[in-house]
């Protein structure tokens, strides 16, 4: 089938899902209780899903169960490449809280190559998501649900908790604004209010956020401007980045500054696998700053400051409390900019980088600042 085909099958599918928002269009409660266990989870279960019943929609002769090429029966498909083909444009296109990477790279799915029966095993701590996932596969294999009517139906879902995550947000956003004074939070208080943030699970992409924030802020006092950022989990090797945020002088587009962020402790071999970027890229990076949460040997500092007489390059390696501290206290008229700047790039992360709960706990840490002031 055509690709155009397929996008308007999905198109329609979208729209009976979007019209059915106040009535479910599966009636059996155990259907329903496994369709809710998928989504509400955000797992790559959902992809996958979603994959294998696209999958049989457009060729009903396929087994949903075998979404792998490596199968190599008269009944299996490439799951995969309607994942990537299709549902990545579907879901940004219409910001469906799932997995923004396919689910057939991930360590669940990665490496069958067999049917996705009932009775496989899988190594993974969602296991009732996976079950949940098996049961609705062979659902559809068996004939006890029409996948375009499944297909639907986990739209539909996706769709409703699109809602709900975005109105939460938006009745945070305008308690924080009732709370807005006249004097902004003082440096200490955004401070802790930031360290509060970095405390909570799956925080990983915020010291990102906290150094792309002052640049941000501060941009047009620097006379620098930083690059727009990859995605959260895109490798270096894969962008051609230098770092996780990049750097340049205003009005021109070479790297001079680099920033790594590492949630590990910091090695030597880190710093020369740095040094092996800086040397391999034209043009010449004036520094290459780690950010770091943990804490880092001296033998480590030391031989990172010995590269600058080798490379011209100097590398730091700072702490990302530290290095707020340092931002805000020097552009101490900025602070208030600077935090509805850090505000913004948390909430327009995608949340596979920024989840709904981070996203929401920084409003309710922010509200809580303000109303003590």
């Amino acid at each position: 089938m055509a690709a155009d085909s397929i996008k308007i099958i999905l198109d329609k599918i979208y729209k009976q899902a979007e019209s059915s928002l106040e009535k479910r269009l599966l009636r059996d409660k155990k259907y329903l209780a496994n369709i809710d266990e998928v989504c509400a989870k955000k797992h790559a279960c959902t992809r996958l899903l979603m994959a294998c019943l696209l999958g049989k929609i457009v060729n009903p002769l396929v087994d949903p169960r075998k979404p792998y090429t490596q199968i190599t029966s008269d009944d299996s498909f490439s799951g995969r490449s309607y994942d990537e083909g299709y549902l990545s444009d579907f879901i940004t296109k219409h910001q469906l809280p799932c997995n923004k990477t396919t689910a057939f790279l991930t360590p669940v799915f990665r490496t069958i190559n067999q049917p996705l029966a009932l009775d496989i095993t899988f190594e993974s701590r969602a296991d009732e998501t996976v079950s949940a996932t098996l049961q609705l596969l062979d659902d559809v294999a068996n004939g006890r649900i029409d996948a375009k009517v499944l297909l639907a139906e986990i739209i539909r879902t996706l769709i409703a908790i699109r809602n709900d995550d975005k109105a939460r947000l938006e009745s945070l956003l305008q308690s924080c604004r009732q709370n807005e004074s006249d004097l902004p939070l003082s440096s200490t208080d955004i401070i802790h209010l930031i360290q509060q943030h970095l405390q909570c699970k799956h925080s990983s992409r915020l010291p990102v956020l906290v150094v792309a924030a002052a640049y941000q802020s501060a941009e047009k006092k620097l006379g620098e401007r930083i690059r727009p950022l990859h995605h959260h989990t895109a490798a270096d090797s894969q962008t051609g980045a230098i770092g996780d945020i990049e750097i340049c002088l205003e009005g021109d587009d070479k790297v001079v500054t680099a920033y790594e962020m590492k949630h590990k402790k910091i090695e030597i071999t880190d710093i020369d696998l740095a040094l092996s970027k800086i040397v391999s890229i034209n043009g010449k990076i004036h520094n290459y700053i780690f950010i770091s949460t943990e804490k880092v040997d001296d033998a480590v500092i030391e031989y990172a400051t010995s590269s600058y007489q080798k490379t011209g390059t100097e590398i730091a390696i700072l702490d990302c409390l530290g290095f707020l501290r340092h931002f805000l206290h020097f552009f101490h008229r900025l602070r208030g900019e600077y935090l509805d700047v850090y505000q913004s790039l948390v909430l327009h992360e995608p949340n596979s980088s920024v989840n709904q709960t981070l996203k929401e706990t920084f409003l309710t840490l922010r509200k809580n600042a303000e109303t003590m002031e």
